[in-house]
């Protein structure tokens, strides 16, 4: 299939998931783009469809951990580009200033720094929990079962810990142009606030806050 599988998970992201799938479908360095549809009430799986992702329909809402789980099983590529279905502002080039440093084997990884990501993260010059990733497949193979149990949100810390014990060089590629809505956006306050909390509680169920410290501070220290 190529070197490139691109994974989109998505929970009722009708109204922005085209922008993602227009700059990934047809990119020159993507061999498959596969949609998970995490039980989606608004229509996300058909538009996918018909944009010509492969789509896969979960039965009901399991969570990204869960999604992400079923999309890494049904990518073929040596690498995985994964993108979050909200983005706005993604494009071909982009993408490609992401996928760069691990196709030229400049680092082993990398990571997005969206233009508005929390200021805190752009100051250090790193966003740990963002959902744009380049990495080898198989170092998410070898672990696929922990993904059966996890909370939702979970899964980037899970990575950056897989990251961190293999000290992989990370390069972290600023995405000045391409913004994630907040929550609140897409739900209004109260939601968004609930929606944020839950996130947390999952990230802290996942690994603790200290943990999540050292996370920072490990991933900083081997940015390639």
């Amino acid at each position: 299939m190529g070197d490139v599988s691109c994974v989109i998970p998505a929970y009722n992201e009708a109204a922005r998931i085209g922008i993602v799938l227009r700059a990934a479908l047809g990119h020159p360095q993507i061999a498959e783009v596969i949609v998970v549809d995490d039980g989606s009430t608004d229509g996300t799986a058909d538009i996918a469809e018909a944009l010509g992702a492969t789509v896969l329909r979960q039965p009901r809402n399991g969570g990204k951990a869960r999604a992400l789980a079923a999309g890494v099983s049904a990518a073929r590529g040596e690498f995985l580009l994964m993108l979050d279905a909200d983005l706005e502002g993604v494009s071909a080039a982009t993408i490609s200033d992401l996928l760069a440093p691990v196709l030229s084997a400049r680092a082993d990884v990398s990571i997005s720094l969206r233009g508005n990501a929390p200021r805190p993260w752009r100051a250090l010059g790193l966003d740990y929990i963002s959902g744009e990733r380049v990495l080898p497949r198989v170092w998410v193979m070898a672990r696929l079962a922990d993904l059966d149990t996890m909370a939702g949100f979970g899964f980037e810390v899970w990575l950056n810990g897989i990251w961190i014990a293999r000290r992989a060089r990370v390069a972290v590629v600023r995405w000045d142009g391409v913004r994630s809505p907040l929550k609140s956006e897409k739900s209004g306050l109260l939601a968004g606030l609930r929606a944020d909390l839950g996130m947390m509680r999952d990230i802290f169920r996942t690994v603790s806050p200290m943990t999540t410290f050292r996370q920072i501070v490990q991933m900083r220290a081997l940015r390639a």
